[in-house]
């Protein structure tokens, strides 16, 4: 079991759209609004995981609730 001072591995993984953004996810932007970020790049670009699915690496969005002047507006 890991001690108090043991420093916790990073969470991986992916997310869909549905948990980053609106009324339940952390950021809370509209899907146009957040697909016009991703374009600009003032939010993290997705990965593709099948033809119709679209997530994002959790990392990205740790990092941009985090620090959200990291990405570029």
């Amino acid at each position: 079991m890991p001690g108090k001072n043991t420093p916790t591995p990073e969470r991986t993984g992916f997310v869909r759209l549905s948990y980053i953004i609106g009324p339940n996810g952390p950021i809370p932007v509209s899907r146009s609004s957040w697909w016009a970020g991703v374009k600009s790049g003032r939010y993290p670009k997705p990965v593709k995981l099948g033809p119709r699915t679209t997530a994002w690496r959790i990392e990205d969005i740790d990092a941009l609730i985090a620090n959200p002047h990291t990405w570029e507006a």
